[in-house]
């Protein structure tokens, strides 16, 4: 089944290169199907390459989804174009009278500022509230899954000494929970973080469940026990280049950054990196879809309530 976007939105026809079913608005009307309605509040620089992202995995189900891009009022990107933003992005008062199925919040490039720092925090902690009582289920992403954990729960952020940069090697935790179904024991996700949430602090919140890790990454994957809140500290939704962009633009504002690990090979940054993280991405995002939100939700959209 398709994704149903904005005509005009620049990621539909690389989407359709790709082979990806994606329905036109006028068609999408004409069916007799409740298509799962899902919010993205995207937070990243780059909107346009995160929507690709994003809509590429959400792509990948037998499920009709309807995507409202969802921006902050009080910060505006400076990497985007104004016009995009007007003409496929919505405010949060222009959303908070509707109801989804599920909303994806993004990582952002503020995690190594306090969150009571960050220019939109307020806004943000308003958005958390309102989906616990309007959305079924929430995916948080990188720096929204901190932001998230603590608002919800008060778990902190701890700063690293030195960046997480590269793609790791994860473990299932706890099989019971359908967001890993399929998972296998071992599997690759990318990371980019200076921070990170601990073990000892998750397990103080007994409505909290670890469900994946990595020896050298850390928690990944952390589950609300009723199904509304999924946290994911990594970036399974990244492409083959994501890493090496973010890798060449720190080198030519002259940071001290690493060559990603287990990126490139034999982490040579002149060759082509190759991707071990897509099944694995494109499996967490269907999951969610079907059994988080295809699964809980009811017919009739505005009967939804949060958990």
């Amino acid at each position: 089944m398709p994704i149903k976007i904005p005509d005009l939105l620049p990621a539909k026809d690389i989407l359709i290169s790709e082979n990806i079913f994606v329905m036109p608005e006028k068609r999408a009307l004409a069916q007799d199907i409740r298509p799962m309605r899902v919010a993205v509040l995207n937070l990243m620089p780059l909107k346009i390459e995160t929507e690709l992202h994003i809509l590429r995995l959400l792509s990948n189900t037998p499920l009709q989804v309807e995507i409202d891009l969802v921006k902050t009022s009080t910060y505006i990107s400076k990497n985007t174009s104004a016009d995009h933003l007007n003409q496929f992005y919505k405010t949060f008062d222009e959303i908070k009278n509707d109801k989804y199925d599920g909303m994806i919040m993004t990582g952002a490039p503020v995690e190594q500022l306090d969150f009571e720092e960050v220019l939109y925090w307020n806004e943000m902690k308003g958005i958390m509230d309102w989906a616990s009582e309007n959305v079924t289920s929430v995916l948080y992403i990188c720096w929204a899954a901190q932001a998230g954990l603590y608002h919800h729960y008060g778990i902190p952020k701890h700063r690293l000494d030195e960046k997480l940069f590269g793609v790791y090697k994860h473990q299932v935790c706890n099989r019971e929970y359908p967001i890993i179904r399929g998972f296998d024991d071992v599997f690759s996700v990318p990371h980019s973080r200076n921070t990170e949430i601990k073990r000892a602090d998750i397990e103080k919140v007994k409505a909290l469940e670890i469900v994946s890790e990595s020896d050298r990454a850390g928690i990944y994957i952390v589950a609300d026990k009723n199904k509304s809140r999924i946290f994911v500290t990594g970036h399974s939704e990244y492409d083959l280049l994501t890493l090496q962009t973010e890798y060449e633009r720190d080198l030519k504002k002259g940071l001290n950054i690493t060559v990603p690990e287990n990126y490139f090979p034999d982490d040579d940054p002149t060759k082509r990196p190759i991707v071990n993280w897509r099944s694995h991405g494109s499996l967490l995002f269907s999951n969610w879809l079907n059994y988080y939100l295809y699964q809980e939700t009811p017919y009739e959209v505005h009967q939804i309530r949060g958990k």
